[in-house]
């Protein structure tokens, strides 16, 4: 049989390619090959289809940096030799791994497609089919021209292709798991597969996809909430190694406007730490000249995050801060927009 196109399926773990077992009801990874049975519909592609297994499969909890640069690495060694690459994966940290690697591949000219499923893929009432049979479709998908219809990574789940640096979970149990608040829907799936285009990022096809392997995890999240206490904020701030605080806060960049909290904050700054202002609001963006509480975090030279997620913000920051020792130039590359990943 000849084949059109060629996609790489990459199987990391998740509840998709899970079991129950017997004894104790749990569900457990089982092998790839039994995953693939369960879809006979794969042998109806005019794509080829490789597979790639993690061994032994993770579960996403257990995801990590040195986990997303070894996804990186299998990507970039068959870049060359594929159109499109599908990652299987665990949707408790997929938004986490889909922005990592949406910084780790610079001028990304091939779709690289995250998805998974919220019941496992043997079980009758499955959402993992769909979700896998899609997303193949969807990273073989070429213009008359031969370039990629969605050259960038995104996450695919219950008919969406979202842009995966500005997705987040939204539900532990709905077959809906995944929005992008703060940006419309790259893909929707029905009847036809259609296309936003006007949507997608566009690559310079002049350049080749630039692979980046470090990244720097001295960063940390912590939520501003009524009744946070000084002395475990400064703890915090004072951890040694931390480079950079993603700081969780109210409405539209609000934290309470207590002496203590602004001094520790201007203190880490002076230090060279990079404290990004995200609001604990799924949708809307962070404006720290809205309100007088906003602008006295800007005076204390706490960046906006704009309408970044958490997940995006610490997978950037831990992007940049492997590039770049100089903490301003890391804050600088955070209020702009490298990945399509904030609207400023």
């Amino acid at each position: 049989m000849t084949y059109e196109n060629n996609v790489l399926l990459i199987y990391t773990g998740g509840t998709i390619g899970m079991n129950r077992n017997p004894q104790t009801g749990a569900l457990e990874p089982f092998n790839f090959e039994h995953l693939l049975n369960n879809v006979p519909e794969l042998k109806q592609f005019s794509t080829h289809i490789a597979t790639y297994q993690f061994d032994p499969p993770i579960d996403s909890s257990d995801m990590s940096p040195a986990l997303w640069i070894d996804l990186a690495h299998i990507i970039a060694e068959n870049y060359d030799r594929y159109d499109g690459f599908v990652i299987l994966h665990g949707t408790d940290t997929m938004a986490y791994t889909a922005s990592a690697l949406s910084y780790m591949l610079e001028n990304l000219t091939k779709p690289v497609i995250l998805t998974g499923s919220q019941l496992p893929i043997g079980q009758l009432r499955t959402d993992g089919k769909e979700n896998l049979i899609t997303s193949i479709e969807i990273a073989s998908a070429k213009h008359t021209d031969g370039t990629a219809m969605v050259p960038e990574v995104g996450i695919y789940f219950n008919g969406h292709l979202l842009r995966g640096n500005r997705t987040t979970k939204q539900s532990a149990d709905e077959f809906d798991a995944f929005e992008s608040f703060n940006y419309p829907h790259l893909v929707e799936a029905g009847v036809n597969i259609t296309y936003q285009e006007e949507r997608i990022l566009q690559p310079d096809l002049s350049r080749p996809m630039i692979p980046h392997f470090r990244l720097d995890n001295n960063v940390i999240v912590f939520t501003i909430f009524p009744g946070i206490r000084e002395d475990l904020v400064r703890h915090v701030i004072a951890t040694p190694n931390l480079r950079a605080i993603v700081m969780r806060t109210y409405g539209s960049g609000n934290a309470p406007q207590k002496p203590w909290l602004l001094n520790a904050l201007r203190e880490a700054t002076a230090l060279g730490k990079t404290i990004i202002n995200i609001s604990q609001c799924m949708a809307g963006k962070v404006e720290m000249g809205r309100y007088d509480t906003g602008y006295q975090l800007k005076s204390a030279g706490v960046i906006s995050g704009y309408d970044s997620t958490v997940e995006s913000a610490v997978t950037k920051l831990m992007y940049l801060q492997a590039r770049y020792d100089d903490p301003e130039t890391v804050r600088a590359y955070m209020t702009r927009s490298i990945r399509g990943e904030i609207s400023v």
